[in-house]
């Protein structure tokens, strides 16, 4: 009968509805049990104090004169007190009063069809243990109350071997919100506070640079807005399902937050393909890549809400292979999302090096890091997980972390992807230079000694190539650069006359102008030195005629 129990009580935790707020208890194996955690009215506050009320069904027809069913709620940590050891062997126990329990002396009359408790029970348990036999004829209700933060599990057994039904409520004192789902509601309200204060940084860029932004942006604009409403609806969800429990508002509100989640997902594999395609800053346009882009976002959004739907409307006892159809194609969407994507990356990266842009391509390569890292964390802690979950099959992993299993399974992938989608906006974040930088090429450097004026030179080369000979020496040349030339002044060239004096002539060699007038100087320079001469020579003659 121990052995019972513990298969009982394990395969209690891990049935659907494991952590539900209001859950039914039936005769069959897989619903004879429930379980879930509680917080003390101290924990999280609230109006009324916790408890745990369970009721069950009146039965008018039965064949029995009086049916009965055993009942016992009690906390995880006091599992060890429920049951009897028969004989010296501890496998033989005995968790439920009979007729032969009470000759055995192991429980007395009164206690008959209730569950056995140790002699010590009341003693030494840590958390008060009910143990009853219901009577299906005329069954009351058995009010549970809370008093301590645990992991609380109601356990019945049809001992007279009669169908019933039972509802059980776990009430917290905070609201209607299941305690393992508590503290999703002040962590996704942070989220919301979160991405709402990037939102207001990002938007004074836009605003203060919005004759200077590019399409990449808009895009990231636009997620920015999407993810705020779709944490505020995540936020609103939980919050109304609190205060008014699992309504038909509730699951509306849970099928629109599903629709966003996939839209979300959707959204931000689109953008971060674009991204590592180049788009805006690379490329000014994807051309007909976008359209293809865009059929692949939309094929995953689509497949994204039917597994969304599926997922809240079967439960994982009644899918089959027709499940397939479901995965498969989300699947097959989501690898072409990682393989395009990674293969845009390497390209672009791999553009931007050859072309030797030093600082786009140290841009792409902080997103290459930030895409590794990510990739890095999530397996990680998927393989921690994994071993942390192989501990699964003991019955006592569930109750030693129901407080923290919520994180687990999606807190922190919101965390990973809330730094991811800040380290993206801040690499594209709007700046006064956007375009500029987006539309222009960086001068290339080469470490091996290759600039860009050897191309230059080599035209320069060619014009001198087929001018007059004698202006080889003399050619000054320029080298190439981006910016338009200015009219520079040629520095002055040394000539030499005929009588041996240094001129400076101003102009450049070949123009006819500049030339004819460096001639009429020389004539004139050579005019006047002749004069010069024949007067002195008079002027000799005449002191000596004299």
């Amino acid at each position: 009968m121990k052995g019972w129990l513990q298969t009982l009580c394990l395969s209690a935790l891990f049935a659907g509805g494991v952590l539900a707020n209001e859950v039914e208890l039936k005769q069959d194996d897989a619903h004879r049990q429930r379980c879930s955690g509680m917080y003390s009215r101290k924990s999280w506050g609230g109006s009324v104090d916790p408890f745990i009320l369970t009721r069950f069904s009146h039965e008018s027809e039965t064949s029995d004169t009086d049916p009965l069913v055993s009942l016992v709620i009690f906390e995880w940590t006091d599992e060890e007190l429920i049951g009897r050891v028969v004989s010296d062997n501890p496998e033989e126990m005995e968790t439920v009063c009979d007729e032969a329990s009470v000759d055995a002396g192991l429980c007395t009359d009164q206690d008959i069809g209730s569950f056995i408790l140790a002699a010590n029970a009341t003693e030494t348990s840590k958390f008060p243990i009910v143990s009853k036999a219901i009577h299906l004829n005329s069954p009351v209700a058995v009010n549970y109350p809370v008093k301590k933060t645990g992991f609380y599990c109601v356990s019945t057994y049809g001992y007279s071997g009669q169908d019933y039904t039972a509802v059980v409520e776990f009430r917290n004192a905070y609201g209607e919100l299941p305690a393992a789902q508590i503290a999703k509601l002040p962590f996704y309200g942070g989220l919301t506070i979160v991405y709402a204060v990037i939102g207001i940084f990002w938007a004074f860029l836009y605003v203060q640079n919005r004759h200077d932004i590019l399409p990449v942006q808009n895009y990231i604009t636009a997620i920015l807005v999407f993810l705020i409403l779709e944490q505020l609806m995540t936020w609103g969800f939980y919050d109304f399902q609190n205060r008014h429990g699992l309504n038909v508002g509730a699951k509306v509100l849970m099928v629109l937050v599903a629709v966003l989640n996939a839209g979300r997902n959707s959204f931000s594999f689109f953008l971060l393909l674009i991204v590592c395609m180049g788009y805006g800053v690379v490329k000014p346009s994807l051309g007909r890549t976008m359209i293809y882009v865009r059929i692949l976002a939309i094929a995953h959004f689509i497949f994204g809400v039917i597994y969304a739907v599926a997922s809240l409307s079967i439960t994982p006892d009644s899918a089959g292979p027709l499940v397939l159809l479901i995965v498969l194609p989300l699947a097959a969407t989501l690898t072409g999302f990682y393989v395009w994507t990674l293969n845009s990356l390497n390209a672009t990266m791999k553009d931007l090096i050859d072309r030797k842009q030093k600082t786009k391509a140290l841009m792409y390569k902080k997103l290459w890091w930030c895409i590794l890292i990510s990739i890095v964390v999530i397996f990680g802690f998927f393989f921690i997980n994994s071993f942390a979950f192989a501990g699964g099959s003991d019955a006592s992993f569930v109750p030693d972390h129901w407080k923290t299993r919520w994180f687990v399974l999606d807190g922190w992938l919101n965390l990973v992807y809330l730094c991811d989608i800040a380290f993206v906006a801040y690499l594209w974040r709007p700046t006064a230079n956007n375009r500029r930088f987006a539309m222009s090429d960086e001068l290339a450097q080469d470490d091996d000694g290759f600039e860009i004026r050897s191309f230059g030179s080599a035209l320069d080369e060619e014009d001198v190539l087929g001018a007059p000979e004698v202006n080889v020496g003399t050619e000054h040349r320029r080298d190439l650069s981006p910016v338009p030339p200015k009219p520079v002044p040629s520095a002055p060239r040394q000539r030499e006359s005929l009588d041996g004096e240094t001129i400076f002539a101003v102009g450049e060699d070949g123009d006819k102008w500049s030339d004819d007038e460096d001639e009429e100087s020389r004539r004139g320079s050579t005019d006047r030195k002749s004069q010069e001469g024949d007067d002195e020579e008079r002027e000799r003659l005449t002191k000596r005629t004299d």
